[in-house]
């Protein structure tokens, strides 16, 4: 396994939780992180992720695990049409039910066509993800104002269901990029290497990188 040149660290605030990615960005973009949370249950989800020197998604291995149950799902993306490979054991949906909440849907996508168009995926609960469009559209140096609308593949944690999504990234100057979604809006502060300082409402950078 190789070592990776960078290490970004983020603390929830939405929930207790944190996440940790060792990343190298010298061409495209490969990671390996983890993200552990106790809402709506206690979960570890350990995930490797490589783009093409484009910085569109080649693949993503996620695997999700708790009190008697682990799931994986594995993504991939190869001209232009995914692939979705799935893995389960034990029953996170009676898990869920158990401790008052709604219950899971299995993971993967039934009908990958359905992401048709994307060219990211966004880990839930990750901002480490939120730098694929950032960077693949290259916002960064991009006109302020101008909003850039994408679809992605959003993958829920810890259930690991696939779903489409609709986002708009807007850049704003000042290292500043506007995300948002049909119900939900928030101002990214980033890094000039376009990694994610700070999310409102859902994580923070520490400061000892």
């Amino acid at each position: 396994m190789p070592t990776m040149p960078k290490s970004l660290f983020w603390e929830r605030r939405d929930t207790a939780g944190a996440e940790h990615a060792l990343v190298d960005a010298h061409s495209g973009l490969y990671a390996r992180g983890t993200v552990l949370a106790v809402d709506p249950i206690p979960f570890t989800c350990r995930y490797e992720l490589r783009t093409e020197p484009g910085w569109s998604t080649a693949h993503v291995d996620v695997t999700a695990e708790g009190a008697g149950w682990v799931r994986s799902v594995r993504l991939e993306l190869a001209a232009g049409r995914w692939r979705a490979t799935t893995a389960e054991q034990g029953d996170l949906d009676a898990v869920l039910r158990a401790g008052g909440h709604a219950g899971a849907g299995f993971p993967g996508i039934e009908d990958p066509d359905q992401l048709y168009g994307a060219f990211d995926v966004d880990l839930g609960g990750s901002p480490l993800t939120n730098t694929l469009p950032i960077r693949r559209l290259g916002l960064l140096k991009a006109e302020t104002g101008v909003s850039h609308r994408i679809s992605a593949a959003w993958v829920l944690i810890p259930s690991l269901e696939v779903v489409q999504a609709d986002q708009i990234y807007t850049p704003l100057g000042d290292n500043k990029i506007r995300y948002a979604s049909e119900t939900f809006s928030a101002d990214l502060t980033v890094d000039d290497e376009g990694f994610v300082l700070d999310y409102p409402g859902l994580a923070a950078r520490t400061k000892r990188q």
